[in-house]
């Protein structure tokens, strides 16, 4: 049996690839649409899928059956969007600004899971919500001269995928993870394919080389995630995609010459610290989540 702490290890090599795989995805991005860089990555991402659905009890065709089938149409088709979203906000707005907003996803999912979901949520982890969107405020500094509108864009992504994460876990409650992993690939591959083409690019030599180390960082980070996942509870893997968040600020900075202020820094540390006590609530609540990808991971 695999020890707890390979499956730490497991994911901790999800997240440093993952990490990777944003700064790629801001050369990409940059240089060409972010829905055909999108697309790009979800063929190639369509293409493992059944691999590893081909592995999991009954197969592709069993994997493929759902009791919420609308409902996982939904969360693929929103995902696709969401790394859309993703993409153009690395190379508009710059990784360390994004992440800094994406730190916040775990709040808006428990807001969300009240109406949406029906759950509970206590004084404690509304007061840490609370202290959590102060933080965004921080790092948005609304009152700045120079306030940029383009944050708008990571914090429109923040909650998609923040809704795509409540829908995961409205459709786990009837269908098993593989088949909500099947949906996620197969739904948003369907649904990309109908938009993308129109904006095809002729991509350089060099560039196919980043298209195919962007789509083998995808697939072997969810293969590590997917190990992980296999030994730990997901709320004890939820936490390791801060790592993420800090590894893609590094990235930014020293590869990008992004800049990150004291504002981003000690508001992303406020949101930091108000996601982490949210899930540690839940995993004291004994409240699961499904297997999901941080924001941007196909």
């Amino acid at each position: 049996m695999i020890s707890r702490s390979t499956g730490l290890l497991f994911a901790l090599m999800a997240v440093t690839i993952f990490a990777i795989q944003d700064g790629i995805s801001k050369h990409l991005g940059t240089a060409y649409p972010p829905i055909f860089v999108t697309m790009i990555r979800y063929w190639a991402f369509a293409g493992f899928v059944p691999i590893l659905s081909s592995r999991a009890p009954g197969g592709v065709k069993g994997t493929a059956v759902s009791n919420t089938l609308f409902v996982q149409i939904c969360r693929g088709v929103l995902l696709v969007g969401q790394i859309v979203v993703s993409v153009f906000s690395f190379s508009r707005v710059g990784l360390a600004a994004t992440h800094t907003i994406f730190a916040a996803t775990p709040l808006i999912v428990a807001c969300l899971s009240v109406p949406l979901l029906g759950e509970t949520v206590g004084w404690r982890r509304w007061t840490a919500i609370g202290i959590g969107f102060l933080g965004i405020l921080m790092i948005v500094n609304p009152l700045h001269a120079t306030f940029d509108f383009k944050i708008i864009v990571p914090i429109l992504g923040t909650t998609m995928f923040a809704l795509y994460s409540v829908l995961t876990r409205l459709a786990g409650r009837s269908d098993r993870p593989e088949t909500s992993f099947f949906y996620t690939g197969m739904a948003g591959a369907v649904a990309i394919t109908f938009i993308g083409p129109f904006y095809w690019a002729n991509i350089t030599f060099s560039d196919w080389f980043w298209m195919l180390i962007l789509c083998i960082t995808g697939m072997s980070g969810h293969y590590f995630l997917i190990r992980a996942y296999a030994v730990l509870d997901a709320v004890a893997v939820q936490p390791m995609f801060y790592i993420q968040s800090v590894l893609v600020c590094i990235i930014g900075v020293l590869l990008f010459d992004e800049t990150m202020t004291i504002n981003m820094i000690a508001g992303c540390a406020v949101v930091i610290g108000a996601g982490g006590f949210t899930l540690w609530r839940e995993a004291r609540l004994g409240k699961s989540r499904p297997p999901i990808e941080p924001p941007g991971a196909l």
